[in-house]
């Protein structure tokens, strides 16, 4: 667990900040919430709600479908923290800083990271509203959110060969089985954005082995895996990339998607939760 005693560190000032309006216990989990998949907080039990604006740290996002605010209470019975909303690269943070709310729900006792995401399909039969699991990422970012100072209770060189938890994928699958939902494995592209890709990167990701693209997710698995959290993610397919369709590719389309998609979504993560 990342030390978070030192004064005046800005991850101690933050989770000493929330310990003292959540009354957290012993969190199963923490839950990111992606584009237009926040409905599952309100599936969250007793929720108590801190803006992001006010949390020592952190920033306020700027994109239609991010609240903006980490949630502590109780899902499918077991006792989580939530975080509503990402501040992601493309507003101008470095990748430390988008995955600093990774650092502060794992201070606060979370070992277990489950993220969500909206995506663009680069493989050609997946539809808008199909569920993905994550199996793999390449980063295509280009930046490591690990770069600088080894922080307290980080490994120096976090291995990567299993960045999602083969366990917690599997339990997924088993869940969608038994609920119904057709839920897929893949690789997601992390890119940084803001512009979707043109037909030429959608061809070349596609070559790469990419199953989805998107703007998010890769700096906070590096982060949790760096200080030995378990992962699972979710991703939402919104539309195909650039090229696989003749129709072009905008944001409202993309959180309307999503919404449409989210009730088998808040029914997997949810099921998730109360198997941990």
């Amino acid at each position: 667990m990342a030390d978070a005693s030192s004064a005046n560190h800005p991850l101690a000032e933050a989770a000493a900040f929330l310990r003292a309006r959540l009354p957290v216990q012993a969190p199963v989990a923490a839950i990111v919430l992606g584009s237009g998949l926040g409905g599952l907080a309100a599936r969250i039990s007793g929720a108590t709600r801190v803006a992001y604006r006010d949390i020592p740290g952190f920033a306020e996002p700027r994109v239609e479908g991010h609240a903006g605010e980490l949630l502590h209470g109780t899902l499918g019975g077991r006792e989580v923290l939530a975080l509503a909303g990402r501040f992601h690269m493309y507003e101008g943070h470095a990748a430390a800083h988008s995955a600093f709310p990774v650092r502060v729900v794992r201070a606060l006792g979370a070992h277990t990271l489950i993220l969500s995401n909206a995506a663009g399909g680069i493989r050609r039969t997946f539809a808008p509203g199909q569920l993905m699991v994550i199996a793999d990422h390449l980063n295509l970012m280009f930046r490591n959110p690990l770069i600088g100072q080894v922080q307290p209770g980080d490994e120096r060189f976090p291995d990567m060969s299993s960045p999602y938890d083969p366990d917690l994928r599997q339990r997924l699958h088993a869940i969608a089985r038994g609920l119904g939902i057709r839920l897929e494995d893949g690789v997601y592209a992390g890119l940084l954005g803001p512009s979707y890709e043109t037909p030429a990167e959608v061809r070349m990701l596609e070559r790469l082995g990419a199953d989805a693209a998107g703007m998010s997710t890769v700096p906070e698995v590096m982060v949790a895996r760096a200080m030995g959290m378990r992962c699972a993610a979710v991703s939402c397919i919104t539309n195909p990339g650039a090229g696989l369709s003749p129709e072009p590719i905008h944001h409202a389309d993309v959180i309307e998607v999503t919404r449409r998609a989210a009730a088998d979504f808040e029914r997997l993560i949810e099921a998730l939760v109360a198997s941990l």
